[in-house]
């Protein structure tokens, strides 16, 4: 049984015509691949499997397109560039035998040992430029966009092997003024992607949110078009809303082992609500005017 969790912004307020659409999107996150030995809840070799079903189950119910919420790939104890090359690899070989266009968010786990550019080059998200971690796509009369929080605050890119920090993830300022230029000229109905929360969200005494998210939450706000941003990162289920925005973190796939303890959902989005439907681990959720 679906719960209701209401209140926000709704398609039904866009177009008339929009409201006869139905949109079916894969959703999955944190599967951690590698070559590694299970540590804690992480069964890191196991993703592969996982991920193998996820993919036939998301071919078995047609959805429109797929998306992964970041942390695709993991790396082992040697931390050796051409070892995480192929984990990599290995794991979007399997994401590629979805029948539809896919796509993903970049996550910090996927700058762990290669660069973010090595990562962008062995990957494949549909209709978009090699290249790009951060864009937006139209599809059935929604405006997509995807974010990527791997930045120092001056803006330079993330890559743990040299030091940095995980738990300063920040938006910097050039992909603020797109995104507000990119909300400025879309007339449809949005959904955001980022791995990491844009709320505040702390896990223990770890930080887990973007650290400017409040500035990315007041032009998402200010559009006046953002419904719901879908999140990963934290290995936990949570729904708040805010300022008529809802904010949605996901299960990771990685933990737990065994096929029934793989978590991944079908976002449902039509003119009258946004549900949930989750699988395995996932919590099913309806969002209701």
């Amino acid at each position: 049984m679906s719960a209701l969790f209401s209140g926000g912004i709704w398609l039904s307020s866009f177009s008339s015509d929009f409201a006869k659409q139905n949109i079916r999107i894969g959703l999955v996150t944190d599967s951690h691949y590698a070559e590694a030995d299970p540590k804690g809840t992480r069964f890191y070799r196991e993703s592969l499997e996982k991920m193998e079903e996820f993919i036939s189950e998301m071919n078995r119910e047609k959805v429109d397109f797929i998306i992964h919420l970041g942390d695709f790939k993991d790396q082992d104890e040697q931390q050796r560039e051409e070892d995480t090359l192929r984990f990599l690899k290995d794991l979007e070989q399997v994401y590629a035998g979805f029948q539809g266009p896919r796509y993903h968010c970049l996550g910090n786990h996927d700058v762990d040992s290669i660069r973010k550019k090595q990562f962008l080059q062995n990957i494949d998200n549909t209709g978009i430029a090699k290249g790009k971690s951060y864009y937006s796509f139209d599809h059935k009369g929604v405006h997509f966009v995807v974010l990527d929080a791997n930045y120092h605050k001056d803006g330079r890119d993330h890559f743990y092997k040299e030091g940095a920090n995980w738990q300063d993830a920040n938006i910097p300022e050039v992909e603020m003024e797109w995104l507000k230029q990119d909300l400025s000229e879309t007339t449809l109905p949005a959904i955001v992607f980022c791995h990491h929360p844009l709320f505040e969200y702390w896990h223990g005494e770890s930080q887990m949110h973007v650290r400017n998210y409040g500035e990315v939450q007041k032009i998402m706000q200010a559009s006046g078009k953002v419904m719901a941003a879908f999140h990963g990162h934290v290995h936990e289920e949570k729904f708040t809303a805010l300022e008529g925005i809802h904010y949605i973190t996901q299960y990771a796939m990685v933990d737990g082992s065994g096929a029934e303890n793989s978590s991944f959902s079908i976002i449902e989005i039509s003119g009258e609500e946004i549900q949930v439907l989750g699988y395995k681990r996932a919590t099913s959720k309806k969002f209701i005017e």
